[in-house]
């Protein structure tokens, strides 16, 4: 796969609402699956399922705190990309 090829599979999973707003929940903190779930008003199962899709593109990543898995941006690149979609839909055309 070249890598524009690439890019457009990560602005797949960008083009997602639901991975999306998971995304924007986690720009400011680490959640767990149940946080998240709880935040967005969703089922555990509806968010699992969604974060291996944003974890098999390297846009989240997760880490075991104790018994939990918690869930966080892989990087400041996805955050940046998140913040430069949000000011260019607000900007006045």
């Amino acid at each position: 796969m070249n890598e524009t090829e690439m890019l457009a599979e990560i602005f797949k999973v960008f083009g997602d609402a639901t991975r999306l707003r998971i995304m924007q929940t986690l720009m400011d903190d680490e959640l767990c699956v149940q946080d998240i779930a709880d935040r967005l008003k969703m089922t555990q199962s509806a968010i699992s399922h969604q974060l291996k899709n944003l974890k098999n593109s390297h846009l989240v990543k997760s880490s075991r705190n104790g018994k939990q898995i918690i869930y966080s941006l892989d990087d400041d690149h996805v955050r940046t990309i998140i913040a430069m979609g949000m000011e260019h839909i607000r900007e006045d055309h």
